[in-house]
Protein backbone atom coordinates (compact mmCIF):
# COMPACT_ATOMS: atom_id res chain seq x y z
CA UNK A 1 0.00 0.00 0.00
CA UNK A 2 2.82 2.37 0.88
CA UNK A 3 4.23 2.26 -2.65
CA UNK A 4 0.98 3.76 -3.92
CA UNK A 5 1.05 6.81 -1.61
CA UNK A 6 2.12 9.07 -4.47
CA UNK A 7 -0.70 7.92 -6.75
CA UNK A 8 -3.29 8.19 -3.95
CA UNK A 9 -2.10 11.71 -3.05
CA UNK A 10 -2.39 12.94 -6.64
CA UNK A 11 -5.78 11.30 -7.19
CA UNK A 12 -7.10 13.10 -4.11
CA UNK A 13 -5.57 16.32 -5.49
CA UNK A 14 -7.34 15.80 -8.83
CA UNK A 15 -10.67 15.09 -7.06
CA UNK A 16 -10.35 18.27 -5.00
CA UNK A 17 -9.43 20.31 -8.07
CA UNK A 18 -12.40 18.82 -9.89
CA UNK A 19 -14.73 20.03 -7.13
CA UNK A 20 -13.05 23.43 -7.46
CA UNK A 21 -14.71 24.01 -10.86
CA UNK A 22 -18.08 24.33 -9.13
CA UNK A 23 -16.68 26.44 -6.26
CA UNK A 24 -14.92 28.76 -8.73
CA UNK A 25 -18.12 29.28 -10.71
CA UNK A 26 -19.96 30.27 -7.51
CA UNK A 27 -17.15 32.54 -6.26
CA UNK A 28 -17.11 34.47 -9.55
CA UNK A 29 -20.70 35.55 -8.89
CA UNK A 30 -19.30 38.13 -6.47
CA UNK A 31 -15.54 38.39 -7.03
CA UNK A 32 -13.42 39.06 -10.08
CA UNK A 33 -11.07 36.28 -11.19
CA UNK A 34 -8.06 38.19 -9.82
CA UNK A 35 -9.79 38.77 -6.46
CA UNK A 36 -10.67 35.09 -6.27
CA UNK A 37 -7.05 34.08 -6.97
CA UNK A 38 -5.61 36.51 -4.43
CA UNK A 39 -8.03 35.41 -1.69
CA UNK A 40 -7.56 31.69 -2.28
CA UNK A 41 -3.76 31.97 -2.11
CA UNK A 42 -3.94 34.18 1.00
CA UNK A 43 -6.34 31.80 2.79
CA UNK A 44 -4.17 28.81 1.88
CA UNK A 45 -1.00 30.56 3.10
CA UNK A 46 -2.53 31.61 6.42
CA UNK A 47 -4.01 28.17 7.09
CA UNK A 48 -0.76 26.38 6.29
CA UNK A 49 1.21 28.89 8.36
CA UNK A 50 -1.05 28.38 11.40
CA UNK A 51 -0.62 24.59 11.24
CA UNK A 52 3.10 24.43 10.47
CA UNK A 53 4.45 27.67 12.00
CA UNK A 54 7.03 25.65 13.98
CA UNK A 55 8.67 24.63 10.71
CA UNK A 56 9.53 28.25 9.90
CA UNK A 57 12.80 27.94 11.83
CA UNK A 58 13.98 25.46 9.21
CA UNK A 59 13.49 27.82 6.25
CA UNK A 60 16.72 28.55 4.42
CA UNK A 61 17.76 30.46 1.30
CA UNK A 62 17.34 27.40 -0.90
CA UNK A 63 13.74 26.80 0.18
CA UNK A 64 12.95 30.50 -0.22
CA UNK A 65 14.49 30.70 -3.69
CA UNK A 66 12.86 27.50 -4.94
CA UNK A 67 9.50 28.36 -3.38
CA UNK A 68 9.49 31.84 -4.93
CA UNK A 69 10.19 30.34 -8.36
CA UNK A 70 7.32 27.85 -7.96
CA UNK A 71 4.95 30.53 -6.63
CA UNK A 72 5.74 32.85 -9.53
CA UNK A 73 5.21 30.07 -12.10
CA UNK A 74 1.99 29.01 -10.37
CA UNK A 75 0.45 32.50 -10.31
CA UNK A 76 1.53 33.19 -13.90
CA UNK A 77 -0.12 29.96 -15.09
CA UNK A 78 -3.33 30.80 -13.21
CA UNK A 79 -3.33 34.35 -14.60
CA UNK A 80 -2.84 33.14 -18.19
CA UNK A 81 -5.69 30.69 -17.70
CA UNK A 82 -7.92 33.42 -16.27
CA UNK A 83 -7.21 35.99 -18.99
CA UNK A 84 -7.48 33.30 -21.65
CA UNK A 85 -10.97 32.46 -20.41
CA UNK A 86 -12.07 36.02 -21.26
CA UNK A 87 -11.39 35.44 -24.97
CA UNK A 88 -12.26 31.76 -25.43
CA UNK A 89 -14.84 29.23 -24.30
CA UNK A 90 -14.55 27.45 -20.92
CA UNK A 91 -14.40 24.06 -22.67
CA UNK A 92 -11.47 25.06 -24.90
CA UNK A 93 -9.75 26.73 -21.95
CA UNK A 94 -10.04 23.54 -19.88
CA UNK A 95 -8.87 21.34 -22.75
CA UNK A 96 -5.86 23.49 -23.71
CA UNK A 97 -4.84 23.77 -20.04
CA UNK A 98 -4.91 19.98 -19.75
CA UNK A 99 -2.56 19.66 -22.72
CA UNK A 100 0.25 20.10 -20.15
CA UNK A 101 0.07 16.31 -19.75
CA UNK A 102 1.74 16.00 -23.16
CA UNK A 103 3.96 19.07 -22.78
CA UNK A 104 5.67 17.69 -19.65
CA UNK A 105 7.52 14.78 -21.34
CA UNK A 106 8.35 16.99 -24.35
CA UNK A 107 10.01 19.60 -22.10
CA UNK A 108 11.86 16.87 -20.22
CA UNK A 109 13.16 15.48 -23.52
CA UNK A 110 14.18 18.82 -25.07
CA UNK A 111 15.69 20.60 -22.07
CA UNK A 112 16.79 17.74 -19.83
CA UNK A 113 17.52 15.00 -22.38
CA UNK A 114 15.17 12.68 -20.47
CA UNK A 115 14.37 9.53 -22.44
CA UNK A 116 10.71 9.35 -23.44
CA UNK A 117 8.82 6.51 -21.76
CA UNK A 118 6.53 4.95 -24.36
CA UNK A 119 3.91 3.84 -21.84
CA UNK A 120 3.70 7.30 -20.27
CA UNK A 121 3.57 8.95 -23.70
CA UNK A 122 0.70 6.66 -24.76
CA UNK A 123 -1.02 7.42 -21.45
CA UNK A 124 -0.50 11.15 -21.94
CA UNK A 125 -2.12 11.15 -25.39
CA UNK A 126 -4.99 8.98 -24.18
CA UNK A 127 -5.58 11.49 -21.38
CA UNK A 128 -5.59 14.41 -23.84
CA UNK A 129 -8.08 12.66 -26.15
CA UNK A 130 -10.26 11.79 -23.18
CA UNK A 131 -10.24 15.36 -21.87
CA UNK A 132 -11.02 16.61 -25.36
CA UNK A 133 -14.13 14.41 -25.50
CA UNK A 134 -15.15 15.54 -22.01
CA UNK A 135 -14.82 19.27 -22.50
CA UNK A 136 -14.02 20.43 -26.03
CA UNK A 137 -16.65 21.95 -28.26
CA UNK A 138 -15.25 21.58 -31.78
CA UNK A 139 -15.64 25.11 -33.14
CA UNK A 140 -12.43 25.05 -35.18
CA UNK A 141 -11.70 28.74 -34.42
CA UNK A 142 -8.38 29.67 -32.80
CA UNK A 143 -8.08 33.05 -31.07
CA UNK A 144 -6.05 34.97 -28.47
CA UNK A 145 -7.75 33.13 -25.64
CA UNK A 146 -6.69 29.78 -27.07
CA UNK A 147 -3.09 30.98 -27.34
CA UNK A 148 -3.07 32.24 -23.73
CA UNK A 149 -4.64 28.97 -22.56
CA UNK A 150 -1.88 27.05 -24.34
CA UNK A 151 0.76 29.24 -22.63
CA UNK A 152 -1.01 28.45 -19.36
CA UNK A 153 -0.56 24.72 -20.11
CA UNK A 154 3.18 25.31 -20.61
CA UNK A 155 3.24 27.16 -17.28
CA UNK A 156 1.56 24.29 -15.41
CA UNK A 157 3.89 21.81 -17.15
CA UNK A 158 6.94 23.71 -15.85
CA UNK A 159 5.31 23.87 -12.41
CA UNK A 160 5.00 20.07 -12.33
CA UNK A 161 8.60 19.64 -13.53
CA UNK A 162 10.13 22.12 -11.10
CA UNK A 163 8.02 20.82 -8.20
CA UNK A 164 9.53 17.36 -8.79
CA UNK A 165 13.01 18.89 -9.07
CA UNK A 166 12.84 21.11 -5.97
CA UNK A 167 11.00 18.75 -3.61
CA UNK A 168 13.82 16.19 -3.80
CA UNK A 169 16.07 18.34 -1.60
CA UNK A 170 13.54 20.49 0.25
CA UNK A 171 10.84 20.00 2.86
CA UNK A 172 7.52 19.62 0.99
CA UNK A 173 5.52 21.66 3.51
CA UNK A 174 7.96 24.58 3.58
CA UNK A 175 8.25 24.54 -0.20
CA UNK A 176 4.45 24.65 -0.52
CA UNK A 177 4.14 27.41 2.09
CA UNK A 178 6.69 29.68 0.38
CA UNK A 179 5.16 29.19 -3.07
CA UNK A 180 1.62 29.90 -1.86
CA UNK A 181 2.75 33.01 0.03
CA UNK A 182 4.59 34.17 -3.09
CA UNK A 183 1.45 33.68 -5.20
CA UNK A 184 -0.63 35.56 -2.58
CA UNK A 185 1.77 38.53 -2.56
CA UNK A 186 1.79 38.69 -6.37
CA UNK A 187 -2.00 38.37 -6.34
CA UNK A 188 -2.53 41.39 -4.08
CA UNK A 189 0.05 43.46 -5.97
CA UNK A 190 -2.00 42.78 -9.13
CA UNK A 191 -5.19 43.82 -7.29
CA UNK A 192 -3.59 47.15 -6.35
CA UNK A 193 -2.59 47.83 -9.98
CA UNK A 194 -6.06 46.82 -11.21
CA UNK A 195 -7.76 48.83 -8.45
CA UNK A 196 -9.73 45.79 -7.27
CA UNK A 197 -8.70 45.79 -3.61
CA UNK A 198 -12.18 46.76 -2.35
CA UNK A 199 -14.46 43.73 -2.09
CA UNK A 200 -18.04 43.18 -0.98
CA UNK A 201 -19.27 40.28 1.16
CA UNK A 202 -21.88 37.74 0.07
CA UNK A 203 -22.03 34.45 2.06
CA UNK A 204 -22.26 31.93 -0.79
CA UNK A 205 -19.41 33.29 -2.98
CA UNK A 206 -17.33 34.06 0.13
CA UNK A 207 -17.48 30.50 1.47
CA UNK A 208 -16.82 29.17 -2.01
CA UNK A 209 -13.57 31.08 -2.27
CA UNK A 210 -12.66 29.97 1.28
CA UNK A 211 -13.22 26.39 0.10
CA UNK A 212 -10.89 27.07 -2.84
CA UNK A 213 -8.26 28.36 -0.45
CA UNK A 214 -8.47 25.54 2.11
CA UNK A 215 -8.98 22.57 -0.17
CA UNK A 216 -8.25 23.36 -3.84
CA UNK A 217 -5.12 25.30 -2.90
CA UNK A 218 -3.77 24.46 0.58
CA UNK A 219 -4.61 20.75 0.74
CA UNK A 220 -4.16 20.12 -2.98
CA UNK A 221 -0.70 21.67 -3.31
CA UNK A 222 0.57 20.05 -0.12
CA UNK A 223 -0.52 16.69 -1.51
CA UNK A 224 0.88 17.41 -4.99
CA UNK A 225 4.27 18.56 -3.69
CA UNK A 226 4.58 15.62 -1.29
CA UNK A 227 3.41 13.05 -3.85
CA UNK A 228 5.83 14.23 -6.51
CA UNK A 229 8.70 12.95 -4.40
CA UNK A 230 7.50 9.47 -5.30
CA UNK A 231 6.44 9.70 -8.96
CA UNK A 232 7.81 10.68 -12.35
CA UNK A 233 6.75 14.04 -13.75
CA UNK A 234 4.81 12.53 -16.67
CA UNK A 235 2.89 10.08 -14.49
CA UNK A 236 2.07 12.93 -12.11
CA UNK A 237 0.74 14.99 -15.03
CA UNK A 238 -1.41 12.08 -16.25
CA UNK A 239 -3.00 11.53 -12.83
CA UNK A 240 -3.55 15.27 -12.29
CA UNK A 241 -5.24 15.47 -15.69
CA UNK A 242 -8.18 13.52 -14.22
CA UNK A 243 -9.17 16.87 -12.71
CA UNK A 244 -11.35 17.31 -15.83
CA UNK A 245 -13.07 13.98 -15.19
CA UNK A 246 -13.82 14.79 -11.57
CA UNK A 247 -14.97 18.26 -12.59
CA UNK A 248 -17.51 16.59 -14.90
CA UNK A 249 -18.67 14.26 -12.12
CA UNK A 250 -19.18 17.11 -9.64
CA UNK A 251 -20.97 19.17 -12.31
CA UNK A 252 -23.37 16.26 -12.88
CA UNK A 253 -23.98 15.79 -9.13
CA UNK A 254 -24.17 19.43 -8.02
CA UNK A 255 -25.08 21.41 -11.14
CA UNK A 256 -27.18 18.60 -12.69
CA UNK A 257 -25.26 18.63 -15.98
CA UNK A 258 -26.50 16.01 -18.44
CA UNK A 259 -24.03 13.20 -19.20
CA UNK A 260 -23.55 12.23 -22.85
CA UNK A 261 -22.10 9.20 -24.62
CA UNK A 262 -19.09 11.28 -25.70
CA UNK A 263 -18.41 12.22 -22.06
CA UNK A 264 -18.53 8.55 -21.05
CA UNK A 265 -16.00 7.63 -23.76
CA UNK A 266 -13.78 10.47 -22.57
CA UNK A 267 -13.95 9.18 -19.00
CA UNK A 268 -12.96 5.67 -20.15
CA UNK A 269 -9.96 7.07 -22.07
CA UNK A 270 -8.76 9.03 -19.03
CA UNK A 271 -8.95 5.97 -16.79
CA UNK A 272 -7.17 3.98 -19.51
CA UNK A 273 -4.38 6.57 -19.54
CA UNK A 274 -3.72 6.00 -15.84
CA UNK A 275 -3.80 2.23 -16.27
CA UNK A 276 -1.32 2.35 -19.17
CA UNK A 277 1.10 4.58 -17.26
CA UNK A 278 0.73 2.52 -14.07
CA UNK A 279 0.75 -1.01 -15.48
CA UNK A 280 4.11 -0.58 -17.26
CA UNK A 281 6.03 -1.37 -14.06
CA UNK A 282 4.06 -4.56 -13.43
CA UNK A 283 4.41 -5.53 -17.11
CA UNK A 284 8.17 -5.03 -16.97
CA UNK A 285 8.38 -7.05 -13.75
CA UNK A 286 6.26 -9.84 -15.34
CA UNK A 287 8.63 -10.06 -18.33
CA UNK A 288 11.64 -10.35 -16.02
CA UNK A 289 9.99 -13.13 -14.02
CA UNK A 290 9.26 -15.11 -17.18
CA UNK A 291 12.92 -15.09 -18.23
Amino acid sequence: MRKYYGEIGLIITAVVWGSGFVATAISLENYTAYQSMAIRFLVASIFLLVIYYKKLKYINKKVLFNGIILGTILYTAFALQTVGLIYTTPSKNAFLTAVNVVIVPIILFIFYKRQLDRYEIIGAFLAVFGIGLLSLQFSGVINLGDFLSFLCAIGFAFHIIYTAKFVKNNDAILLTLVQLMTAAVIGFIILVFKNEVMMTYEPKPFFSVIYLGLFSTCLAYVLQTSAQKLLSETKAAIILSTEALWGMIFSIIILHEIITFRMMVGAVLIFSAILVAEVKQNLFRFRLERR
